[in-house]
């Protein structure tokens, strides 16, 4: 396992979509053996945040992704996902599949985990359903799964994804964690807190039913008392389920 992460690494790819440039950052296991592989975990920052986020932030799940990055060997990239309010629409989508398709040919990489807060963690439950293929775990704090009932962040929301969901309520749908829960054969983590009142817990805790209905590997921790925000002890739980839920499945 990795006692630590490297320093931060700024990087610039061209997106295919539309030839704009788009950024990450990459943090590296130390030691790092090159020639062995690592697993991946990709953090996704808050809506008005950006890549910097999850490798400079001090906040709880911020610092709990960090480190469980490094206990356990892995390589750690936060990346701006298209824009600081981008909620996971059609472009942000095609910049992950595209960064996680480099990073496959600059790295060995055994396994993909995501891990976000927030928008993030709405973000990662959405690209997990849509590309289950390429995610072996999430982990999610405080997450939204489904844009068709939720009515904060409108205008961000609309213009990441094409439109209003009156104009295109496909296009939220199928965003919509919630709605594809067959997708999440993955180990699951997801916190929230009953007082949320800016990404409230009701479709999160109805997709962590159905996990369970379905039998699925997944881990809900709910505060009951808890606000918009996931403390360390719950972050670096859930992530520890996910991760080593992973690697015993890869190890079957």
């Amino acid at each position: 396992m990795g006692a630590r992460l490297g320093a931060p690494t700024d990087c610039t790819y061209t997106a295919a979509l539309d030839g704009t440039a788009q950024r990450y950052v990459v943090m590296r296991p130390e030691p790092c053996d090159a020639t062995a592989a690592h697993p991946l975990l990709v953090a996704l920052h808050g809506h008005g945040a950006d890549r910097w986020q999850y490798v400079r932030d001090g906040r709880d799940e911020c610092r709990a992704a960090r480190d469980a990055a490094a206990r356990y060997g892995m390589l750690y990239v936060s990346p701006d996902y298209r824009a600081t309010t981008s909620w996971m629409g059609p472009a942000a989508e095609a910049d992950l599949l595209q960064l996680i398709a480099l990073l496959k040919t600059q790295y060995r990489i055994s396994m993909v985990f995501l891990v976000g807060g927030s928008m993030g963690a709405s973000s990662a439950l959405t690209f997990t359903a849509l590309h289950p293929e390429f995610i072996a775990g999430v982990c999610a704090q405080n997450p939204l799964a489904n844009h068709l009932e939720y009515t904060q962040f409108q205008e961000a929301i609309a213009a990441s994804f094409g439109g209003a969901k009156t104009a295109i309520p496909w296009e939220y749908a199928q965003r919509s964690a919630e709605y594809w829960p067959e997708a999440f054969t993955m180990p699951t983590a997801i916190t929230t807190g009953g007082r949320d009142t800016l990404v409230p817990p009701a479709s999160a805790l109805r997709l962590v039913a159905m996990l369970r209905l379905l039998q699925r590997p997944v881990l809900c921790l709910h505060r009951e008392a808890g606000g918009h925000a996931t403390d360390y002890a719950d972050t670096t739980r859930a992530l520890d389920f996910v991760i080593r839920a992973a690697r015993r499945e890869a190890e079957r």
